[in-house]
């Protein structure tokens, strides 16, 4: 059995659409293969993510596995489908209606110029604000830095200083995998006057130590620094080694989450029957 495969970088740095961002594999399907088939095939990829897709009448049904397991919302993979469905497959409706194990989603294409982006709709996952030192302290020991506030929805989030300490974070990755959440993400202001705020994802319960560039993430961030800053509209960066770029528009009850793509590679795929 022959599938076609894509390999899309999704939130591409802006200005760099080459060799940034977080490549995703999307493989479109005529029906679902067996779970354990995908993941296998998620594994052999390697990647972060490997998105599986079918049509059913309008909607196309997406579901999501990383080297190890099937998650449930992804954001860069989202993307990276859209760009497949919209600039591969030729689906030229402006919206492109989508759903998954989280419920009911959306992309709409933003044509601007000679470019193209996506905007992900999102739900708004506001974290909570976690009180007291204990979990404070163990953070701060785990990354070697000092945190200065916990928040948590699906994943923790740790407010540091300043962008430099999200830079230069190192951490233990044997004991994250041990700690009790699903990933953590770590962000500061921004030094850049034009960015509102950094992060970095780390994420290996999950199979992946850091993740480049991590859409799901901004469901909680946004609405984290929209109440900081007192602003809707916000622009991101992920300053993982490859880095990339994501617009925000933060809602009672979505994240818009904006970014570009780049089609990097594509080929076919041969499992045996």
């Amino acid at each position: 059995m022959d599938l076609p495969i894509f390999q899309i970088d999704a939130f591409t740095l802006q200005g760099s659409k080459v060799l940034s961002g977080n490549p995703a594999a999307v493989i479109p399907l005529n029906e679902w293969l067996a779970d354990e088939l995908m993941q296998m095939i998620a594994t052999e990829n390697n990647l972060s993510e490997t998105t599986f897709f079918v049509k059913e009448d309008d909607t196309y049904h997406l579901r999501w596995f990383t080297p190890s397991n099937e998650v449930e919302l992804c954001g860069h993979a989202t993307l990276a489908s859209a760009h497949v469905i919209h600039q591969i497959l030729d689906d030229d409706r402006a919206v492109l209606p989508m759903s998954c194990v989280a419920g009911d989603i959306s992309v709409s294409v933003i044509n601007e110029d000679s470019s193209t982006r996506y905007r992900l709709d999102f739900p708004n996952r506001s974290p909570e604000l976690l009180k007291g030192k204990r979990a404070l302290n163990k953070i701060s020991k785990l990354l070697g830095v000092n945190a200065l506030e916990l928040h948590q929805d699906r994943d923790l989030i740790a407010v540091l200083e300043n962008e430099q300490a999200v830079r230069d974070c190192q951490p233990d990755y044997a004991a994250l995998k041990e700690y009790e959440c699903f990933a953590l993400a770590i962000t500061a202001p921004s030094d850049d006057k034009e960015i509102d705020f950094v992060s970095r994802f780390f994420a290996p319960k999950q199979g992946i130590d850091e993740d480049p560039v991590t859409g799901s993430s901004f469901c909680s961030l946004g609405p984290l620094w929209s109440a900081k800053l007192g602003k809707n509209q916000l622009k991101a960066r992920q300053i993982s080694p490859r880095g990339g770029d994501v617009e925000l528009q933060v809602s009672e009850n979505t994240v818009g989450i904006i970014g570009a793509t780049y089609h990097y590679m594509q080929g076919v795929i041969r499992i045996p029957e």
